[in-house]
C-alpha cells in the first residue's frame, strides 16, 4: 500500500529578485514498510525535498508546483535534535504536549506515554530522563528523543533527514538499528536522507539518487548501488574511501556541482562527467515516480 506519493513536486527560491528552480521535478514514491533512501553530495536538494514534503519550507523558499499525497500522516526526524527539541521544555514535557495534542490524552496519560515512547527507543531511566532539559542530555540521547517525538505523532510515514551524521559511528549503528525496528514493528514507511552511500546501502531498500535538484537514478537499493546506471552514482560510489580492496579506490568527483542559477534542461552532471558528448546537451528524460523498476536518466545508461 502506498502511504507516500509525491510527483513532480517543484521549488523555487528568490535572488537578488529572481526565482530560481532548485527542486525540478522530484518524484517518488514509498509504501508501508518500505525505506526509501534519497544520497547525493550535500547542496543538492535532498533536505529541501523533505521539508518540501512536510511542508516546512524555509523562508523565501516556494512549492511552485507538484501534489503530495499522505496516507497516515508525516512526522520527520531533524539532522540537528536541537531543530526539533524546545530548550525551555523538559522532554518527557515536550512529547506529552505532542501526545496530548494528538489524541486529546489527559494531562498524566500524555505523561505515561512520552515515557513508555522514550523507553521505546532505548532511553535508560525514561522516568527520570524525561525530565531533563535537552542540554542535559548526550548527542545520541538527544536523538533518541528526537525519534520519540516523530513517533508521538503516529505517523504512517517518518521523514530522516540526515538523523545520523553528527554521531559517532555507534551511536550511528545504533540510531539506524532503532529506525529499523520502528519501521518493521510499526508498519512504517521511511525515507531517509543522506550523502552517506553506506549509511544508505545499510537501511533503504529503493534508493534514488539526486544531482541538482533532480532525481537523476532510482531502483531497487542492490541494482543502483550495486549496478549503477548514471555516472554520477557510479563517481558518488567510487569516492566512498575503503579499508579493503586495492589501493587507490577512493576517486574524488572532479569539479563541484552547478549553482541553481545556472540549471538547464540539459544532463546538470555533464561538466563533470567522462562520458559526455554533444548529445548530453539535449533535454534528459525523467524518472518516474515508482521504483518498480531501476532506471536512470543518463542517455547512456545501458553502456554505463
Amino acid at each position: 500500500m502506498t502511504l507516500l506519493q509525491v510527483d513532480e513536486l517543484r521549488v523555487a527560491i528568490h535572488r537578488r529578485e529572481k526565482a530560481l528552480l532548485v527542486l525540478d521535478g522530484v518524484s517518488f514514491a514509498v509504501s508501508a514498510g518500505q525505506c526509501l533512501g534519497i544520497v547525493g553530495e550535500s547542496g543538492c536538494g535532498k533536505s529541501l525535498t523533505l521539508r518540501a514534503t512536510m511542508g516546512l519550507l524555509p523562508r523565501g523558499a516556494v512549492r511552485t508546483g507538484g501534489e503530495v499525497r499522505a496516507g497516515r500522516g508525516l512526522a520527520m526526524v531533524f539532522q540537528d535534535s536541537h531543530a526539533s527539541l524546545d530548550p525551555t521544555m523538559r522532554v518527557g514535557s515536550f512529547i506529552a504536549d505532542v501526545v496530548r495534542r494528538r489524541r486529546g490524552a489527559s494531562r498524566a496519560a500524555g505523561r505515561r506515554r512520552a515515557v513508555e515512547l522514550l523507553a521505546a527507543v532505548g532511553v535508560p531511566d525514561p522516568d527520570l530522563r524525561s525530565r531533563a532539559y535537552p542540554h542535559e542530555l548526550s548527542g545520541g540521547m538527544r536523538q533518541r528523543v528526537a525519534i520519540a517525538l516523530a513517533l508521538a505523532t503516529d505517523p504512517g510515514v517518518l521523514l530522516c533527514d540526515e538523523p545520523t551524521t553528527a554521531l559517532d559511528v555507534t551511536l550511528q549503528a545504533e540510531i539506524l538499528r532503532l529506525l529499523g525496528k520502528a519501521r518493521a514493528e510499526r508498519g512504517l514507511g521511511m525515507v531517509l536522507v543522506s550523502h552517506d552511500v553506506a549509511v544508505i546501502r545499510q537501511v533503504a531498500d529503493v534508493v534514488a539518487v539526486m544531482y541538482a535538484g533532480q532525481i537523476i537514478e532510482a531502483g531497487p537499493a542492490p541494482e543502483v548501488l550495486g549496478r549503477p546506471r548514471h555516472p554520477y552514482t557510479r563517481a558518488l560510489i567510487e569516492a566512498v574511501p575503503t579499508l579493503d580492496g586495492p589501493a587507490g579506490r577512493f576517486r574524488p568527483i572532479p569539479g563541484a556541482p552547478p549553482d541553481p542559477a545556472n540549471y538547464t534542461s540539459a544532463c546538470r552532471f555533464s561538466p563533470r562527467c567522462g562520458h559526455r558528448e554533444a548529445a548530453c546537451q539535449g533535454v534528459v528524460p525523467g524518472i518516474p515516480a515508482l521504483h518498480a523498476r531501476h532506471r536512470s536518466s543518463c542517455i547512456h545508461e545501458e553502456a554505463i
